[in-house]
């Protein structure tokens, strides 16, 4: 329902485009500060102050923690995109809290 209004995604990265913009800002209030690709099927999101990492940040004993906390959001960004018909991989990964980067990696049907 929420791509009801907007015109029609000519390829993949319009799709993503749409998922850092209008998706990420419903769900977390912000966009995404950075996408990348190597245009093979590989796109990685960043996002440099993750709302869900925010209260954990204090310290560095909760990095290894972290990707728990980020499952669900691989899974936000995968069944999105399963919605607008692409099958993808998402995995996640912390460096540096509470900035976070999910990889996503586009199947082929």
């Amino acid at each position: 329902r929420f791509t009801k209004d907007t015109a029609r995604f000519k390829d993949e990265l319009d799709i993503m485009k749409f998922i850092c913009k209008d998706f990420w800002t419903t769900v977390f209030k912000k966009q995404i500060d950075n996408l990348r690709t190597n245009h093979q099927g590989i796109y990685v999101l960043q996002d440099n102050k993750f709302r869900l990492l925010t209260q954990m940040s204090a310290g560095k004993q909760y990095l290894e923690h972290a990707p728990k906390y980020l499952a669900f959001t691989c899974g936000l960004i995968r069944g999105g995109l399963l919605n607008l018909g692409i099958k993808s991989i998402v995995t996640a990964e912390v460096s540096s809290m509470p900035a976070c980067k999910f990889q996503v990696m586009i199947q082929k049907m």
